[in-house]
């Protein structure tokens, strides 16, 4: 056994999980050590600005501080820090990869679009029962891009990264408090070009089942079951009818911040953005129902996702 130490540094919040993993890599998923997330909202005014602001900097940095003197204290022998849409937007992003340097005393990677996908993929896909040769679409939505990664038990068959997100989305259009009509329009038809965009790439109408990860989708699901605290376990796994899913996702679109702050399975870093994650979901659902005629009416929700799939990288790389 070897105890890797993975970073996901995206839009929105920066998690850490260190895991034990066999060298036997038929042995299964990682058992965990320590899973821990901060919002810290790195991208923070990036879609308007074009760089990262000092203050989200900041944030982020002392949550570093925090997880290297977790990876020390637990030790994680190897550590992969990697950082999505955000950072691949910012024109300043050496300041971020120097300080995250100087902290970790590791080179963070500013990944690509496409790696983020097949991270994705593999994280989500390690803990679900095997497909065979039946294609499933794994939708991972983060707080500047969603990634859309359709394969099977053979791995990746396609994949494609687009710039929609819960916190660019709400920077972009949501800004009213409950979103106007016409915000709501807005962002909707922004959705829409991005599916058209990914679907060029992947072909959606092939997947068989769908798989959404990462803590919108989680926290959308949270909702719709009605949880009296933010529960993994029952949120991992849980298949829905799209229509509950539909209807939860437009409750918490049309509620006021006020109202999301007092759900008591919801996180204070998502309560003003968990509007866009919800109008992004439902219109991604919408879209697959369409295409696959009907054949998707469930959705399933993942707490495995991008950060698994970084330890297994490191694994993988033994």
């Amino acid at each position: 056994m070897s105890r890797v130490a993975a970073i996901d540094c995206g839009t929105n919040s920066i998690r850490l999980l260190i895991a034990d993993a066999s060298a036997d890599r038929a042995s299964g998923p990682l058992a965990d050590v320590v899973r821990e997330m901060r919002v810290v909202r790195l991208g923070q005014g990036v879609d308007a600005t074009g760089e990262l602001a000092p203050e989200a900097l900041e944030r982020t940095f002392a949550a570093t501080r925090d997880y290297a003197e977790l990876i020390k204290v637990h030790g994680a022998g190897r550590v992969r820090f990697a950082a999505t849409s955000a950072t691949r937007d910012a024109r300043n992003r050496q300041v971020f990869v120097d300080g995250i340097r100087d902290l970790l005393g590791v080179e963070p990677e500013v990944i690509s679009g496409d790696e983020e996908a097949a991270l994705s993929f593999a994280g989500a896909s390690s803990v679900l029962p095997a497909t065979g040769k039946d294609p499933i679409l794994v939708v991972d939505l983060g707080g500047g891009s969603t990634e859309f990664v359709l394969g099977d038990d053979d791995g990746v068959i396609a994949a494609r990264s687009v710039d929609i997100g819960c916190v660019r989305l709400t920077e972009r259009h949501l800004r009213s408090d409950p979103p106007t009509h016409a915000q709501i329009a807005a962002a909707e038809a922004d959705v829409d070009a991005a599916l058209d965009l990914a679907a060029q790439t992947v072909p959606l109408d092939r997947a068989t089942a769908v798989v959404g990860v990462a803590g919108s989708i989680t926290t959308i699901t949270a909702h719709a079951l009605g949880l009296s605290e933010y529960q993994p376990n029952r949120i991992h796994g849980a298949s829905l009818d799209l229509e509950t899913i539909s209807d939860a996702c437009t409750n918490l679109l049309e509620m006021t911040r006020d109202e999301r702050a007092k759900l008591p399975y919801m996180h204070p870093g998502r309560v003003d953005v968990i509007g866009a994650g919800a109008l992004v979901w439902r219109r991604i659902l919408d879209r697959l129902a369409s295409v696959s005629s009907g054949r998707i009416d469930t959705a399933v929700s993942s707490e495995h996702d991008i950060l698994d799939g970084i330890a297994l990288s490191i694994r993988d790389a033994e």
